[in-house]
């Protein structure tokens, strides 16, 4: 379907910032691990290592709470089968059930008081060699020494758990490439011996299909709201206080961020670098008819915004004054269309091809994936590409991120946001525990849908302060994109 759709004058309610932060129980990391544990033991692995850094934290997070700060770390499981009898050794029968060892995580020196805030047990370990350079490295034992007492054997077969997996397309082989530092995978391929196998296991959190992250519980949606009204607040405070003359450090001032840890780094930039997205603000002085674009992340949100620095098309060069029409009107028709289709069931193919019918000309220059799971990683996977059939289900945290790039004077236009899909049963449960969340979900769906004319499945909750407001014309914050009511 194409909407008609117009600049309007907008009134953008506040929506308002959380007062309650949600946390995450010892019982919800208990529960992922049993899970995660009985997947892994039923795919007949002896052990499993799950790797985290200061990059690539999500994972481990995900598991146990801990995210390195400065260092790596892994978390190791002992899956070692026992039989009936109690035989604790490998044997070719079938495994009668998941031992239940606590697992052991392997930390350097400034990891090893701050992991005593894994709200789960786990065998600390001390391993220097994880610590930054320079630092003392007396004082631990040999990653082999600590990988065998934590459950790695000569023929055993080893899951690894990184942040990316791979498949046929990559390599014949793709289930042994693993996206660890050589140390530790040559240790454990050295370790296992020529009967032994060493896997990437990463699928098995992250798989758009099946993955175990991929399907969030009231909690932690609940915290993926938290942090996204504040990413997202960020982003209004400077649409609403952007002027010329001002620093990309003195835009960046107006966020007035609150010390949340970020999934990526702030960017925001102006002038010739705005065209790359991805800079780091600068002391550069913001000046008017320039395009500009910015972006924050918090863990379990992104949002960005993109545009120019004018209050209408008479200030942009005469050549692109028509950017609202060639630009902006079809893609702000393409996400109209994405919301008003996505829900429980919806395949990733449907929406691609939506996003693709209305801007799939090379002009638009869409590239990327139009849509994606987001979680404390600011991209897990996504489910959507050509012709995917995989369904999107309760439980799932999306990214709406489409991002036309047409590499020349029209620059670029963008309203990416997080939403989550939910069905009755947990919009009911995300009510009840989370009244002020709930309150702020529904007051931007009844914007959405009655002044920005953007109708929505029940299931579709908004995570945004400003939910698909788009104002292309920056020095104009209140002239947005509006669905033509009929």
């Amino acid at each position: 379907m194409v909407h008609d759709v117009k600049l309007a004058e907008v009134t953008l309610p506040e929506f308002g910032l959380p007062t309650v932060e949600p946390a995450i129980p010892a019982e919800t990391y208990l529960a992922r691990i049993k899970v995660a544990q009985n997947l892994w033991y039923w795919r007949r692995l002896s052990a499993v290592v799950v790797y985290g850094d200061r990059e690539h934290a999500a994972n481990l997070a995900y598991l146990t709470g801990y995210d390195p700060r400065f260092e790596e770390s892994l978390l190791i499981f002992n899956l070692e089968p026992e039989t009936a009898e109690g035989d604790t050794t490998r044997t070719d029968m079938i495994p009668v059930r998941v031992p239940d060892r606590t697992p052991t995580i392997l930390v350097g020196n400034e990891g090893w008081g701050y992991a005593d805030l894994i709200p789960v047990p786990v065998n600390k370990v001390l391993y220097q060699n994880f610590s930054l350079p320079g630092q003392p490295r007396e004082s631990s034992k040999s990653l082999v020494e600590l990988l065998r007492a934590a459950g790695v054997s000569e023929g055993g077969r080893v899951g690894v758990v990184g942040w990316k997996s791979f498949s046929e397309k990559d390599s014949s082989k793709h289930q042994y490439w693993l996206d660890v530092p050589s140390y530790i995978a040559d240790t454990l391929r050295s370790m296992v011996g020529d009967k032994g196998e060493v896997l990437n296991i990463t699928d098995t959190i992250i798989d758009p299909v099946d993955g175990l992250k991929n399907i969030s519980d009231v909690d932690q949606l609940a915290a993926f709201e938290f942090a996204a009204t504040h990413s997202s607040q960020a982003l209004r405070n400077v649409l609403f206080g952007l002027q010329p003359g001002m620093t990309e450090y003195e835009a960046v001032r107006l966020m007035e961020l609150n010390g949340m840890p970020h999934s990526v780094h702030l960017m925001l930039s102006s002038g010739a670098r705005a065209k790359y997205g991805l800079p780091s603000p600068s002391l550069k002085v913001i000046e008017q008819g320039e395009p500009f674009t910015m972006a924050v992340g918090l863990w379990g949100s992104l949002n960005a915004r993109a545009g120019f620095v004018v209050r209408d098309e008479n200030e942009l060069p005469e050549s692109i004054r028509d950017y609202a029409d060639k630009l902006v009107t079809p893609y702000f028709q393409a996400v109209v269309d994405w919301y008003e289709h996505i829900g429980i069931g919806v395949t990733g193919g449907e929406l691609y091809d939506i996003i693709h019918k209305h801007i799939g000309d090379p002009f638009f220059g869409v590239s990327l994936n139009p849509g994606h799971l987001i979680h404390l990683d600011e991209w897990a996977h996504s489910p959507v590409y050509k012709g995917s059939t995989v369904p999107l289900k309760s439980g799932m945290a999306l990214q709406v991120d489409v991002i036309p790039a047409t590499g020349g004077d029209y620059y670029t236009t963008n309203i990416e946001d997080g939403i989550a899909l939910a069905d009755e049963e947990l919009r009911e449960a995300f009510a009840a525990q989370y009244p002020e969340a709930w309150s702020r979900i529904q007051a931007r769906r009844d914007f959405m849908q009655n002044v920005l004319g953007i109708k929505l499945k029940p299931e579709v909750l908004l995570f945004s302060n400003i939910p698909a407001y788009l104002p292309p014309y920056l020095l104009s914050p209140k002239r947005v994109m509006q669905v033509v009511q009929s």
